[in-house]
């Protein structure tokens, strides 16, 4: 296997900003310091993928809600469907007798994620919700063939 080509650069960081680093690289079991700055750029660099609108992203819409709440549980089906091209899977976890964590996994432009998880969280019943995104990719999924017309040949 091959080594992508490493580059060494210098920073300069206040002492106390270095002591926090080095207690967090022991704490977390980074090798290295070089290691940890690694992941906080590379959540950093994903981060600003997520908000560039286009880029197309995986990720999980995660919702805590409460399945008593009338017609929520259709809702959230409604759209899971509605955006059926987007969302690939999910898991619904019942938690108590009223509460239900539920786990959707998609993948799609990052500003049409938002929109999908922005009108799953804003649903009356959901207590907690919040997407998370990565700049990985699954491999490529087949969108959902649409609906023929009535009159258009098999």
């Amino acid at each position: 296997m091959s080594k992508e080509k490493l580059s060494r650069i210098s920073i300069s960081l206040p002492e106390t900003l270095l002591d926090g680093l080095d207690k967090m690289v022991s704490e977390r079991g980074f090798e290295s310091r070089s290691q940890a700055i690694c992941d906080m750029i590379n959540l950093q660099l994903n981060e600003h993928k997520a908000k560039q609108g286009n880029e197309l992203m995986t990720g999980t819409v995660n919702l805590m809600y409460n399945h008593a709440t009338p017609e929520l549980q259709k809702k959230l089906h409604d759209l899971q469907f509605e955006f059926i091209d987007e969302v690939i899977s999910s898991l619904n976890v019942n938690l108590t007798h009223t509460n239900t964590l539920s786990i959707i996994l998609v993948q799609g432009p990052a500003d049409k994620l938002n929109m999908i998880a922005n009108k799953m969280i804003s649903l009356r019943g959901v207590n907690y919700g919040r997407l998370l995104l990565n700049s990985s990719i699954i491999p490529p999924i087949h969108p959902f063939p649409h609906k023929r017309q009535a009159n258009s040949p098999d």
